[in-house]
């Protein structure tokens, strides 16, 4: 009998720094035009670049759900956690999922006993939903020996912030077993941003959330820009004004949205996006009156 072929875990290169992008899932057709609304077909028709990898046929976006992994420092680092399995949500597309994110974030070296740091761009539920698994009956922190990081800002806007039923059910079941065992950090980020590792830096994105963060990552000269949901989908490059229908501050988000492509345009640094469907990750370069993403495609990896 043929030995079935290893996984392919798709990543980039940094310096001495690789990114892995671990999966979790292809979100619905539908979430492109409730999450983007201005993204309509006809915007997205104007721009041949976006199709067919970010946009299908008939012009609607596509997102996905994923995270990244990266050893920086000698930390093996978790940006962002994802939908998570078998959580009560109030959106169908994430209600109760059952995915083998676990299984794919070990197949690219990842752990959940191994992961030193988890970054949390922002406390929304598609973003925190693996900081939690589920034991007897209890939800319990996936990444046992890791430092789960926010920033300050995000942690304490929510802390008084009238939260809805879902939302509580959120922090529930996937932020406070964090906080009450101790692991979760609230950290300060000034404007110039926060090294929270060799190489790592967290830079303020606010606007989609008060305290939503980026994260960059520097290796040999090289650069790259993990962007969370400052940037939610390609589309943006070339329209900064497209918001998302749950920006906290839509005019803080397009202006942060504007200044982080002003920043990266013509750098050479590669941009992955947190929802970007694949080939995920690109550079900034200038298109007509604003940007597009020139894709750079992952280099499938053979996992040990």
């Amino acid at each position: 009998m043929q030995t079935p072929a290893p996984a392919l875990e798709p990543s980039w290169t940094i310096g001495d720094i690789v990114i892995h992008r671990i999966d979790e899932i292809a979100l619905p057709s539908q979430t492109g035009p409730w999450l983007l609304p201005d993204a309509t077909v006809d915007v997205v028709a104007r721009h041949d670049w976006l199709r067919p990898d970010f946009a299908d046929h008939d012009g609607v976006p596509r997102l996905h759900s994923q995270t990244f992994g990266l050893e920086a420092g000698g930390l093996r680092v978790l940006v962002d956690t994802g939908i998570g399995n078998g959580k009560t949500r109030a959106n169908p597309a994430w209600h109760h999922l059952q995915t083998d994110y676990l299984d794919r974030l070990t197949a690219a070296g990842f752990p959940p006993d191994s992961v030193d740091l988890v970054v949390l761009t922002h406390l929304h539920t598609d973003h925190v939903g693996w900081n939690t698994r589920r034991v007897n009956g209890e939800w319990v922190p996936t990444f046992p020996n890791a430092r789960y990081i926010t920033s300050r800002a995000e942690r304490e806007f929510w802390a008084e912030y009238d939260m809805d039923e879902a939302r509580t059910q959120m922090f529930d079941d996937s932020v406070i077993p964090v906080e009450d065992a101790g692991l979760l950090d609230a950290v300060d980020v000034p404007d110039q941003g926060a090294d929270v590792a060799p190489g790592l830096r967290l830079l303020p994105t606010p606007g989609h959330t008060p305290g939503h963060i980026a994260v960059q990552i520097s290796s040999q000269g090289e650069t790259a820009l993990i962007t969370g949901d400052c940037i939610h989908h390609p589309v943006q490059f070339a329209h900064p004004a497209i918001g998302s229908c749950v920006d906290i501050d839509p005019d803080q988000a397009e202006a942060t949205r504007r200044g982080l492509l002003d920043m990266l345009a013509d750098t050479g640094a590669l941009v992955l996006g947190t929802h970007f469907p694949a080939p995920t990750a690109g550079r900034v370069t200038p298109h007509g009156k604003a940007y597009r993403l020139a894709p750079v495609p992952a280099v499938p990896r053979v996992s040990p």
